[in-house]
């Protein structure tokens, strides 16, 4: 980005080469574009991922319910893996429960319950879809927010990388052709480099 500061230095040099201004005027753009159009490429990311989210958010809350399941008894063995999340706060005992599906059907399996010291009778929430199977809880409206954010803000900072990215890979292109002429140039004149009268 040093290109920048000297953008005016070499508006009128008459030590300017057609590369520098065009390596100053890259890199101001590439400046304009990594501060202006990587957020507004972030804004508009993370409000379609909003959008999104809050529609899921929405599908879970109507699809999945909270019913309440009967420890019929203590497992020795751990419930499945199949299990989505244990119920409650931290790990709990496997028990054999049985609950009431939304559909009416009656439920009968083990789970995960984070219960101290599960009883038969105890009762305890779950969350299940429609036919009474286990699922985890619904994503909520401010969790969705927070990774709708954190989308917008890593798609803007991806976006920055890019653009810096291409300069860069430009300035080197440039240098590179810059560099072959020099060589072609030496090559012309380079034989006679020192010799009197070599220009006459």
């Amino acid at each position: 980005m040093r290109a920048i500061s000297g953008l005016w230095r070499w508006r009128h040099n008459p030590l300017r080469r057609g590369t520098d201004l065009a390596e100053a005027w890259l890199a101001l753009t590439a400046l304009l574009l990594v501060t202006l159009a990587a957020p507004l490429i972030g804004v508009f990311s993370g409000s379609a991922a909003h959008s999104s989210l809050q529609r899921s958010v929405r599908a879970q809350q109507q699809s999945r319910h909270l019913v309440t399941a009967t420890v019929v008894r203590e497992l020795e063995r751990p419930a499945p893996a199949a299990d989505p999340e244990p119920v409650g706060g931290d790990a709990g005992r496997h028990v054999l429960a049985r609950w009431t599906a939304p559909d009416g059907t009656d439920r009968r399996e083990p789970v995960q319950a984070r219960l101290a010291d599960p009883e038969p009778g105890d009762r305890f929430r779950i969350w299940t879809d429609g036919h009474g199977d286990r699922v985890a809880r619904p994503l909520d409206a401010g969790t969705a927010t927070a990774h709708a954010v954190l989308a917008g803000a890593g798609v803007a900072l991806l976006t920055a990388g890019l653009f810096e990215g291409a300069r860069r890979l430009t300035v080197r292109r440039m240098l590179h052709r810059r560099y072959a002429r020099w060589d072609r140039e030496w090559g012309r004149v380079g034989p006679d480099w020192g010799r009197a009268g070599a220009d006459s």
